[in-house]
C-alpha cells in the first residue's frame, strides 16, 4: 500500500486491510503442509532406493549349523529337524567359494583358491589333493579314527592314515611298509 493505507495499484483490499495474495504466497499452514510432503516423499524414494540397491528383506531366518548323525558339520533345513551334511547342500561344479553359502559350510584348503564342503575335513580322505585338510598347519585333525591305520601314506587318496582293509593286502600303502608288516589288518 501508499503511505496513506490504500492498497497498491493491481492489487484488491480485503476485509481487515490484508493484500490479496498472488499464488507464490502461501499461508504457514500450507508450508508446514508442503514441507512435511516433500519430506515424506524423500524418505519414500529413499527406502525405495536402498531395497534397489540390496534387495527385499529375507523373510528366513539365518543359515545354522548342526552336527549330522556321522558327527559332521552339516546345515540346519527350515524344517529345524532334518541336518543335510555340508557336502550335499550344493552339489554344482566347485570352482570358487559359493557367496552363498553360510561360512561354516565351506573350509578352505592350502591353497587359499581351493575350498571343500566343512564335512569333509579330518575324514581320512585328500579332498584339497594337499592334503591340507587332515594335517597341520591349515587344520587340526584327531589321530586316525577306528578302522585305520596310522602311517606316511604313498596312495594319493590318503594323508597319514589309511583304511584298515588295505593292510596286509601284499600292496604297499605305506611308505615305511608297516601295512603289510606291522598293521593288525581289519
Amino acid at each position: 500500500g501508499d503511505a496513506n493505507g490504500n492498497a497498491a495499484a493491481g492489487s484488491k483490499a480485503l476485509p481487515g486491510g490484508e493484500a490479496d495474495c498472488s499464488p507464490c504466497c502461501y499461508s504457514r499452514r500450507g508450508v508446514c503442509l508442503s514441507a512435511f510432503l516433500m519430506l515424506l516423499l524423500t524418505t519414500l524414494a529413499a527406502l525405495i532406493a536402498l531395497v534397489a540397491i540390496l534387495g527385499p528383506p529375507s523373510r528366513t531366518p539365518g543359515a545354522q549349523a548342526c552336527v549330522t548323525q556321522m558327527n559332521r558339520t552339516g546345515f540346519l533345513c527350515n524344517d529345524r529337524s532334518s541336518c543335510i551334511p555340508a557336502s550335499r547342500v550344493c552339489d554344482g561344479v566347485r570352482t570358487s567359494v559359493p557367496q552363498s553359502l553360510p561360512g561354516f559350510l565351506v573350509a578352505h584348503c592350502g591353497d587359499p583358491a581351493s575350498w571343500i564342503y566343512s564335512d569333509q575335513m579330518c575324514d581320512g580322505i585328500n579332498n584339497c589333493g594337499d592334503c591340507s585338510d587332515e594335517l597341520s598347519p591349515v587344520t587340526t585333525c584327531p589321530p586316525c579314527s577306528p578302522g585305520w591305520w596310522p602311517c606316511p601314506s604313498t596312495v594319493f587318496k590318503y594323508c597319514s592314515c589309511i583304511p584298515r582293509s588295505l593292510c596286509r593286502d601284499h600292496v604297499q600303502h605305506c611308505s615305511d611298509w608297516s601295512d603289510e608288516y606291522s598293521c593288525p589288518g581289519p
